[in-house]
Order: structure tokens, then sequence, then C-alpha cells
């Protein structure tokens, strides 16, 4: 969960999907949630940052948005990424910050919707 100063949250779409959600995503061998993270953030928008960065918000379980009739069971942190600006990169094909009030006209995935924007 990453939010700039204006209480925005970040979210990002996978090229040939719809759904807008947070980056992330899923663990290689033997990694850490916290290490995929930091990957995932470094691959896919640019970002750098540090296990000192992470706060941790606990596990939360939400449908899947891009895999209809699964779930998606995500460690989720709080990110401070400082002054660093998003690029997407690897294979995210846009980047939006929202909030309640502007996130009407696109497709949020049902993990960030139902916890994490409503609190933004």
């Amino acid at each position: 969960m990453i939010t700039d100063g204006a209480g925005r949250l970040l979210l990002v779409r996978k090229a040939g999907t719809t759904a807008f959600m947070q980056p992330g995503g899923k663990p290689e061998s033997g990694e850490s949630a916290a290490a995929t993270l930091i990957r995932e953030l470094a691959e896919e928008i640019g970002v750098r940052v540090t296990e000192d960065d992470l706060t941790s918000l606990g596990e939360f379980v939400a449908p899947a948005a891009n895999e209809p009739g699964f779930r998606v069971v995500a460690d989720v942190f709080r990110v401070d990424i400082g002054s660093q600006q998003p690029v997407t990169d690897a294979e995210i094909e846009a980047h939006r910050w929202v909030d309640a009030t502007d996130s009407a006209d696109i497709e949020i995935a049902p993990l960030a919707a139902a916890y994490f924007l409503p609190t933004v």
C-alpha cells in the first residue's frame, strides 16, 4: 500500500488486464513476503525500498481480479517510497494514483477496493 502526500493510493494495471491493483507479486522459491515486495517494486515500477521502509499490515484475502474463481491471499505492507516517482516497467502497462472519489471510472481489484481504497 503506497500513498502520496494527498492520501491517494498507487495502483497498477498489468498488460492484457483491466483491473488496477497494488503493485506486488508472487514469491520466488524461498523468498519472504518482504523480499518479494522489494523485488517486485523494483521490477514493476522502478522503486527501490528496503525492509526498513515496510510496515506489515497483515494477510488479506479477496477474489482474484484477473483469475475468475480464484482467491488472492496477500501479505500487505504499507510502503514509504519517499520522493521516488513510479515508472511502469516489466508487465505493468499503467499506474495511477487514486482515491475513493476519482476511482469510479476505472476497475479496481477486489483486494484494493475492499480493504485499502476506502481508508485512503
